[in-house]
């Protein structure tokens, strides 16, 4: 297992990132949360999850071990694997999950893609118990968004996290409508890269 890697941040995504490794770009699936920690050119480090597939090496990587064994514990649950349980924790950040785990929080699962309330129901039964041994874990500061070209980038994501692009249009455009933009510190229009796209997953979530 690949626990952690550490190197320069060549590349930042809303879904990935590509960390420099002894010489070699790793891409490094996370979410926005996540990769709002990092910066392009410095020195990044991330706790990682390696799912081996027989025609794939996926690399995951989470803020640190807490959120990465949230990852692993979700994916313990009939039907959850590694796409979904990422997408789980883009839509709710660790504490948000665990809080929604220990007390039974069913509702607030729903808000996930892919997770309906049978499947947010046997999440609580399997898993209240097992969350309360796993610590807590700060909530990150958002990234920002430039004007140029945030919706192609959030749709993107949602593509990568296996969503139609149709329904994935959709949803950014919902979102944008109703939230707008903010100004940044130099006077231009920006958003909150972590916000846009939780608001979209959610969006997703509420039209299945």
């Amino acid at each position: 297992m690949i626990a952690s890697v550490r190197g320069e941040v060549l590349e930042i995504g809303l879904d990935h990132a590509v960390v420099e490794v002894g010489g070699v770009g790793l891409a490094v699936h996370a979410t926005p949360a996540t990769l709002a920690r990092l910066r392009r050119g410095e020195q990044g480090r991330m706790a990682t999850s390696l799912v081996v597939r027989e025609d794939s090496l996926t690399l995951f990587g989470f803020a640190d071990a807490d959120e990465r064994d949230l990852f692993t514990l979700l994916q313990t649950v009939s039907g959850v694997g590694p796409r979904l349980a990422l997408a789980t924790l883009a839509v709710l950040d660790p504490d948000a999950l665990r809080r929604a785990l220990a007390d039974g929080d069913a509702t607030a699962l729903t808000r996930v893609p892919g997770i309906g309330r049978k499947g947010a129901e046997r999440m609580v039964l399997e898993l209240r118990d097992k969350v309360v041994a796993l610590g807590g874990a700060p909530a990150p500061a958002p990234a920002t968004l430039p004007a140029g070209g945030p919706r192609e980038q959030v749709v993107e994501a949602l593509v990568g996290l296996g969503f139609p692009a149709r329904p994935a249009e959709q949803a950014v455009d919902a979102v944008l409508a109703e939230n707008g933009s903010t100004p940044d510190g130099n006077g231009h229009r920006a958003r909150d890269a972590s916000a846009v796209l939780r608001a979209a997953l959610t969006h997703l979530g509420r039209s299945r």
